[in-house]
């Protein structure tokens, strides 16, 4: 058996004795998973509080300093084993103001961070709502990806949704309950209506709203998109998951290790997609779902694929991308070869990023701005 699969299995081992009453029990399942597969130093003498370690990190790729030790807790799919959290952003996130503010709807209440460009606006502002990974926040998201300083240069907004720990102790959204799946209803809706009214308060272009999320963050931006394509005109999707890949946190762990066909989505809404080919905690199939995924939204036959190679950053990519019959391109495929799981151009003052490869954040943008509703 594989060392993946036979983690998924003692992982489904946990969950059926979390069933049956017994949470020691499969505490104890889940330490012993977490030692075999090297993600977990046993105690030390006189310490009953293992470590958790990472694996397999990106070169040139950042991670937070340990934190205090505390008594592990299960892994939530869409959380990297390992992961800690991240160190304090710095202040420095670009000349505009970085707003801080609270929503509040019948789904919910988040925190979110809003970047406003310094540059004085020459008409309504494109707005770029950007989802965090597991294990992040806000400032700690924008300060890796720096969109803050690519949107400055084209005068965007920026919003940063921000996941409670209420909702998911390790900060990922729940884009693998089917309750956060659908249209209307709990952290899509709650995203959905936070982003409408930024747009009311902030005069912002209704008709150049985009998405975009690394890991569970972009499994949710797959799921915006999906579900509202009235409201996105392009999402973006780095190293996550075709919207519906999970329907509890079992299958949700599979899917990122066993990528899944998905129903076409989005009414053919445009899409960039991010992958490492050395993502070894979201299989890079996954991004080739999410692909199908959006294209499939489109008569057969109606796309027509071109395909290129280069080299940015000290990293090598192949970029795919596919164009409509009046020329636009509709999506775009980025696999950058070599890179792990982490945002590809990042800067190393914010959490999970590798400096190496094109800028995602760039790229994403450039091809946002293509697009636009109605």
């Amino acid at each position: 058996m594989k060392p993946i699969d036979e983690f998924v299995r003692q992982m489904m081992a946990s969950a059926e004795r979390v069933r049956a009453g017994d949470p020691g029990a499969a505490t104890d399942v889940i330490q012993r998973a977490l030692q075999q597969a090297g993600l977990m130093r046993p105690a030390a003498a006189g310490d009953d509080t293992p470590t958790i370690i990472d694996i397999n990190p990106a070169p040139g790729a950042t991670q937070a300093p340990p934190r205090p030790k505390v008594r592990p807790r299960a892994p939530m799919a869409g959380a990297r084993p390992g992961w800690k959290r991240q160190p304090q952003a710095p202040a420095d996130l670009g000349p505009g103001r970085f707003i801080d503010g609270s929503f509040a709807c019948a789904e919910g209440r988040r925190r979110y961070k809003l970047y406003v460009p310094a540059a004085a606006a020459q008409g309504p502002r494109a707005l770029v709502v950007m989802l965090h990974g597991c294990t992040q926040n806000a400032a700690d998201f924008a300060a890796g990806t720096a969109m803050n300083g690519v949107a400055e240069e084209h005068g965007c907004l920026v919003l940063y949704p921000e996941q409670d720990r209420s909702a998911n102790h390790s900060g990922c959204w729940n884009w693998f309950e089917p309750a956060q799946q659908r249209r209307g209803r709990g952290e899509p809706e709650i995203i959905a209506a936070m982003t409408r009214q930024l747009i009311a308060e902030h005069g912002a272009d209704p008709g150049r709203v985009y998405a975009a999320g690394l890991s569970a963050g972009g499994a949710m931006a797959a799921i915006l998109g999906a579900e509202y394509p009235d409201l996105f005109a392009a999402v973006g999707i780095h190293s996550g998951l075709a919207a519906g890949s999970g329907k509890d946190m079992i299958s949700g762990l599979h899917a990122m290790k066993h990528p899944t066909a998905a129903a076409p989505a989005g009414q053919g809404v445009p899409v960039i997609v991010f992958h490492g080919d050395g993502d070894h905690v979201v299989h890079p199939g996954n991004g080739d779902a999410v692909l199908r995924q959006f294209t499939g939204a489109h008569a057969p036959g109606a796309l027509s694929e071109e395909r290129l190679g280069g080299k940015a950053g000290g990293r090598r990519y192949t970029r795919s991308s596919w164009r409509n019959g009046e020329g636009r391109c509709m999506a775009e495929h980025w696999v950058v070869h070599g890179a792990a799981h982490a945002w590809a151009g990042g800067n190393p003052a914010g959490s999970h990023t590798d400096a190496g490869g094109p800028c995602a954040s760039r790229e994403m943008l450039s091809f946002f701005l293509a697009h636009r509703l109605g």
